[in-house]
């Protein structure tokens, strides 16, 4: 069965936020709205006195296999497919907002009426959304549908970004994440996440 999930190598990425542009274009998110991005590059600098470098360090959604934004979701719109992403029915949202204080990746933004008038304006007569909800990254499950890679990987001009089934031997995401070479995030809370990052062994804490 397939399962889904992303490989981020943090050495490459380059931090010229194409992928946000991306996502948000074919997502069409609220990007007038500070922080409502479904991701985000931070902008860091690692390292003390004149040894100091400059990273980028993406961040999305986690498609966690234990995801407690699901178990919190007082509606059942938060579900999960059995491909492993994990998304959100617009039409069962309430938006109370509780994935969101669940998420330990800080990973969901509430989508308003206001989000969805300026919307409309912003995107034009193909805007999709039809009600306000919580909103997250879904891993482009409509592109992935058509065979196709999320609009972040499809973009990234230094190919930091890497998707693919981990149930696939073959595969280099599931060959990366086998070896050990990419890593997840905080995996000691338990919630399982298939977003993985590769790093530099100079800057581990």
């Amino acid at each position: 069965m397939t399962h889904y999930a992303m490989v981020i190598d943090l050495n490459t990425c380059v931090g010229c936020n194409a992928c946000m542009a991306a996502c948000a274009m074919e997502n069409q998110t609220p990007v007038w709205n500070e922080g409502k991005w479904r991701t985000y590059v931070h902008d860091k600098e690692i390292g003390l006195g004149s040894d100091v470098q400059r990273r980028f360090f993406p961040r999305l959604c986690n498609h966690c296999d234990n995801p407690p934004c699901m178990t919190v979701c007082p509606t059942g719109a938060t579900q999960k497919k059995d491909n492993g992403i994990v998304f959100v029915d617009q039409e069962l949202c309430m938006g109370c907002g509780a994935c969101a204080m669940a998420c330990p990746y800080h990973a969901r933004v509430p989508v308003t009426r206001r989000d969805m008038r300026e919307g409309r304006e912003f995107y034009g007569s193909d805007y999709r959304r039809t009600s306000p909800s919580m909103d997250k990254c879904s891993f482009c499950d409509h592109l992935v549908e058509q065979g196709r890679k999320p609009a972040c990987v499809e973009t990234c001009v230094g190919s930091a970004r890497m998707f693919g089934d981990l149930d696939d031997p073959d595969d280099p995401v599931a060959q990366m994440v086998a070896s050990g070479a990419a890593r997840a995030l905080m995996p000691h809370i338990g919630t399982r996440p298939n977003v993985y990052y590769i790093d530099d062994i100079r800057w581990r804490s």
